[in-house]
């Protein structure tokens, strides 16, 4: 019987092989980045050109989302000059997946041989300097909340036993997005995002304790895929879209549609601004 990590390598590696028999990219059309898109952020996965779409079904393992606002397409396209991959959507923990499944997609990606992730996702102001349509710069983040991507028997073809977490989110790239931001002429906030499980939304003395704790902005998503991106040796960026004021600064009751409406709202300065940052991104070695 195979251990965990041998049914998990040989996973991965079938979902790789797949996906280059669907793609058959040449080598200059081989993506070196990889963006996954969260909730009503999809919109960007529409202008790369030339681009090839398969559902999330189709690749072997590959979780499926149930979750509005989560297309669940996997794309190879181009943006300028730059060949990339887009997940238009993500599994979440809180749909019952183990987090070995949620992580899956980065896991292949990495194998394919992605350098430069980019995570997005939506989430509740803490700070109250926010207010929803800002974009978020994640400069670090909290995830003792969930249980750790990494918990179990290492995969030691994929990376180290106990990755380094000291620069989650590359400085440099940080760098690049807040020029991108000042080409565009918005304000790109930077601050601390903690993840929680979900599905419920947090309560207003939860929401006390992490802000005591530090935290910016919560949501249900991205630290699992930034701590396997990282044990992989990819470099990410993550940007959070603030789609509501979080419980007990918020006056009235959350709810998902919030989060897609704002998306809706903020679609073409956010379109331009992920264009932009995939541009100048690929200028780096």
């Amino acid at each position: 019987m195979p251990t965990h990590d041998q049914d998990l390598y040989s996973k991965v590696q079938l979902a790789v092989e797949h996906l280059k028999k669907i793609f058959r990219w040449a080598e200059p059309q081989k993506p070196r980045l990889a963006v996954i898109l969260g909730s009503g952020l999809g919109d960007f996965a529409e202008t790369l050109q030339t681009s090839r779409r398969i559902p999330f079904s189709d690749v072997p393992h590959f979780p499926l989302s149930s979750v509005t606002g989560h297309l669940g397409h996997l794309i190879l396209g181009r943006s300028g000059e730059t060949w990339l991959i887009c997940l238009q959507g993500r599994a979440h923990f809180y749909e019952g997946y183990e987090m070995s499944a949620v992580t899956f997609p980065v896991r292949v990606l990495g194998a394919l041989g992605v350098k430069r992730l980019i995570v997005t996702n939506a989430a509740g102001s803490i700070n109250r300097r926010f207010r929803p349509g800002d974009l978020l710069l994640l400069s670090d983040h909290i995830s003792s909340f969930i249980p750790n991507p990494l918990v179990g028997p290492n995969l030691e073809g994929l990376g180290p036993r106990f990755p380094d977490m000291s620069e989650c989110y590359s400085l440099r790239l940080r760098q690049v997005a807040q020029r991108c931001a000042q080409k565009l002429k918005f304000t790109l906030r930077e601050g601390v995002y903690v993840s929680l499980t979900g599905p419920s939304y947090e309560s207003p003395a939860e929401i006390q304790m992490l802000r005591k704790l530090g935290a910016d902005a919560v949501g249900m998503s991205t630290v699992p895929e930034v701590i396997v991106a990282r044990h992989m040796g990819m470099e990410c960026l993550g940007l959070s879209l603030i789609t509501n004021l979080a419980a007990g600064i918020s006056q009235v009751p959350l709810s998902h549609q919030e989060v897609l409406d704002a998306g809706k709202r903020m679609k073409p300065k956010l379109v331009k601004f992920l264009v932009l940052l995939n541009q100048e991104i690929s200028k780096l070695e």
